[in-house]
């Protein structure tokens, strides 16, 4: 029986489809022994939230309910995504603990992640990257994801960094990666805190001197970084024990 990954792909969770991936998760997949499952989540706006993380939190439920069938060892399946799919990794995340179901994942890997409204709080306290961004962001969350504005924008659907201390406690084992000069780094970080503080957090990566998005920027060498982050954590958590 191989180990399962659940992945769901970048684009600011409104744009860009699982075959924007494709190559470097077959890659990532044939070096680390790996199924991996490439979500085609529903991107907003014609799909907001909640129903985009439950689209991805349905598929790890059917990987897992149907492990046998998928020839996939149900203690081993691990679940990430990359920045609005970190997002929607993070959304899922909880849900199953909501549900009291995170015994489903072994282990979850959200990198870049879109975690919280940081972006609506004052520029001035932003770094550089954040400050370019954060208008951006805001139109997105608010008139993008977001299905009701006013309803959602303290619900921890909508902004997984708004989850209570004892939801958190309900979290899968995380790990967190990020990039130094990304525009979700105080977010991701403070959230990795939190997560840490409710003992959760394995580990919180910091890929050196990169920006966001750098695992799909080939030649740059923050890339190759990355991707040998990741291939450690196959080796040591998702094959190994903690």
């Amino acid at each position: 029986m191989r180990v399962g990954y659940v992945y769901a792909h970048g684009g600011g969770a409104v744009s860009l489809t699982a075959a924007y991936e494709r190559n470097p998760l077959s890659k990532y997949a044939a070096d680390n022994d790996l199924v991996v499952f490439n979500v085609d989540y529903r991107i907003a706006p014609e799909t907001r939230c909640p129903n985009n993380i439950k689209d991805f939190y349905e598929v790890i439920k059917h990987v897992h309910e149907n492990a046998e069938s998928l020839g996939i060892d149900p203690a081993k399946i691990c679940i990430g995504g990359e920045s609005g799919g970190g997002y929607i990794c993070l959304g899922a995340m909880v849900l199953l603990a909501q549900n009291n179901n995170s015994n489903m994942v072994k282990l979850a890997i959200p990198q870049i992640p879109m975690t919280d409204d940081y972006c609506f709080s004052d520029p001035l306290v932003m770094t550089l990257e954040e400050r370019k961004e954060h208008l951006m962001m805001r139109k997105i969350w608010k008139h993008y994801i977001a299905a009701d504005w006013e309803e959602q924008k303290h619900d921890p659907h909508l902004f997984p960094g708004k989850s209570s201390d004892e939801l958190l406690e309900k979290f899968p084992p995380t790990i967190m990666v990020e990039a130094e000069f990304d525009f979700y780094i105080t977010e991701a970080t403070r959230f990795a805190g939190r997560l840490r503080r409710a003992g959760r957090l394995l580990e919180l990566v910091i890929i050196p001197g990169s920006p966001h998005g750098v695992a799909f920027i080939p030649g740059v060498k923050g890339c190759k970084l990355h991707w040998d982050v990741m291939d450690t954590i196959a080796r040591e958590y998702i094959h190994g024990d903690f």
